[in-house]
């Protein structure tokens, strides 16, 4: 009893999870506003991204990218559950961790994330969960890990289109902090994310979609387009839905909104 009545006077332990080509750097103004009201807040770097050192280029399975979270899950332990977020493609990961570790996940919040409940397994999750930048024009440097006969295995924003495309209403500081940090991402592995094994130690009565969801959609995106995030809502639906008016990156746009809903989004899923 005693034991209960502690664990709600805690504060929830936040687990960040960053998209393709950032690291946990992208939310050091979350992290900040959420550490200074008393959460606790663990950034992932993925494999290739933040200051992991893995080359994107020999990245060829989803596991091996989204590795480090599911090590991080692995390691809590068994009575902990922690609230993950995921922004763009880190909602992939998010989910896949919702799969194997569903007992361990109090809740899952998309934040301009790709969200599907099985990742790329027909030609609607990759139109719904794929940016379509071709609109900008050829904004990608691509890397050919597997020799250039071959199809790219890296992919990163040139510098020049970076601003335009993901940071149109963000601050310059912080575009400009990104253009220093932004790392190719290993598009060959996050293609390759496919969620259909179920581990025999998950208990089928509490799968993935026992997992409370919460989406917020970003209204001026140019990278997960609003008519994407609206159909991938309709197809999985979420507990909740939340609305800001940014760009992809509202955790350099609007921090201190996106700090808000999150922290309503945990109120409103407290036991």
């Amino acid at each position: 009893m005693g034991e209960n009545n502690d664990s709600l006077t805690l504060k929830p332990h936040l687990v960040l999870v960053h998209g393709i080509s950032g690291g946990g750097w992208c939310w050091y103004k979350i992290r900040c506003l959420m550490e200074n009201s008393g959460y606790r807040v663990s950034c992932v770097d993925l494999k290739s991204a933040g200051i992991d050192q893995t080359s994107a280029d020999s990245l060829l399975s989803f596991d091996d990218y989204n590795k480090p979270l599911l090590d991080f899950m692995s390691a809590l332990p068994d009575n902990e559950q922690v609230i993950l977020v995921g922004h763009s493609a880190g909602g992939l990961s998010v989910t896949q961790a919702t799969h194997k570790f569903p007992k361990k996940i109090r809740l899952a919040v998309y934040v301009a994330a790709t969200m599907l409940k099985l990742g790329y397994m027909s030609d609607e999750d990759v139109k719904d969960g794929v940016p379509d930048l071709s609109e900008f024009g050829d904004v990608y440097d691509l890397g050919f890990g597997l020799g250039p006969d071959q199809n790219p295995t890296s992919a990163l924003v040139k510098k020049e289109f970076q601003r335009k495309i993901i940071y149109h209403l963000s601050p310059h500081e912080d575009s400009t902090l990104a253009a220093m940090l932004l790392r190719p991402g290993p598009i060959t592995a996050i293609l390759n994310a496919r969620f259909v094994a179920v581990d025999v130690d998950v208990d089928v009565d509490h799968n993935v979609d026992k997992v409370p969801r919460i989406y917020i959609k970003t209204v001026h995106d140019r990278v997960v387009k609003p008519e994407q995030q609206a159909a991938m809502i309709k197809r999985w639906p979420p507990s909740d839905i939340y609305v800001l008016d940014s760009d992809h990156s509202p955790f350099f746009s609007t921090p201190f909104l996106l700090f808000g809903l999150l922290v309503k989004a945990i109120a409103s899923n407290l036991d």
